[in-house]
């Protein structure tokens, strides 16, 4: 199997373990406050992390070393706010409304890229913007005299991540990956473990194995997306992405019992549609300013 056959498969894979971790945070959200199952998630994160960073070139030394410390402390605390307030959207919104509106991510990021990273727009991709935010209003479907506000739990976690991969972007000139990942984990953790205690609540028996699973999804799924980022493009990477949405609706439909509406369905068509082009355009402009330089 080539290289580009191999990236393509751990895409695959990441995406639906990423499926599989949200619904086991749905399922113990409704259980246990957001903020620990976070914690816990993050304790096996910060422990993957860590043995990744010492089996890197340079161990953890390198892993530590940081052109831009604050910034990556930022990025922890975004990450681990987003996550619980990921959890919240699931057990609230739902699993598959919330996937549906978060698929605005990438068009946020390219909102912000403007003002924060000092990025240029062009005509095409901010229509493109301003189609996929009509997507996310067709999600929502304000108009409707039954909108429920609790909606804009998923749109705020987008907010979020989108800042947290703005921040990724900005110290990814300077700094690895691995290093990157490694604040994210281990500040994550640290930050869920000054607030996660107060929350604490005796886990179930039966709920130890959902738990461990959820641990063991959140590490899998980021060793294969950092596998398939290694061999492919982010544009390569990006559209296989989008198949998580399906699995997640699927996966909420048949063990959770939610209702998938046809504006959810019209809405994030073309949310998905709009975020393929952003991302398509972006390739397209730094391939250009590449052949330039």
């Amino acid at each position: 199997m080539n290289s580009k056959a191999s990236g393509y498969v751990y895409v695959l894979l990441a995406v639906t373990i990423f499926a599989g971790q949200d619904a086991f945070s749905k399922l113990l959200g409704e259980k246990y406050p957001p903020i620990m199952v976070t914690m816990i998630r993050f304790w096996a994160f910060a422990v993957f992390v860590t043995i990744l960073a010492a089996a890197a070139p340079g161990g953890l030394r390198a892993s530590l070393t940081t052109q831009k410390p604050f910034l990556q402390i930022i990025r922890g605390l975004l990450l681990v706010g987003e996550v619980v307030v990921v959890v919240i959207a699931f057990t609230t919104a739902g699993l598959a409304m919330s996937q549906a509106i978060m698929q605005s991510t990438p068009l946020i990021v390219t909102v912000l890229s403007i003002p924060l990273l000092g990025e240029q727009v062009g005509w095409r991709r901010g229509l493109a913007v301003l189609v996929g935010l009509i997507g996310v209003l067709v999600i929502l479907n304000p108009v409707n005299v039954d909108f429920d506000v609790r909606l804009l739990i998923p749109l705020a976690a987008s907010v979020l991540y989108a800042f947290y991969n703005v921040a990724t972007r900005a110290v990814g000139h300077e700094d690895s990956a691995t290093t990157s990942v490694f604040y994210a984990g281990v500040v994550g953790a640290i930050a869920a473990s000054i607030i996660g205690p107060f929350y604490w609540t005796p886990i179930a028996p039966s709920d130890w194995l959902p738990m461990a699973a959820l641990c063991i999804c959140g590490a899998l799924s980021h060793y294969f997306l950092i596998k398939a980022y290694s061999l492919l493009t982010a544009v390569e990477v990006q559209p296989l992405t989008y198949f998580q949405l399906v699995l997640s609706v699927a996966v909420a439909s048949l063990f959770f019992g939610e209702t998938i509406t046809l504006n959810m369905v019209i809405g994030a068509l073309i949310v998905v549609g709009a975020g393929l082009f952003t991302v398509w355009r972006e390739y397209r402009r730094s391939k250009i300013v590449t052949k330039v330089i």
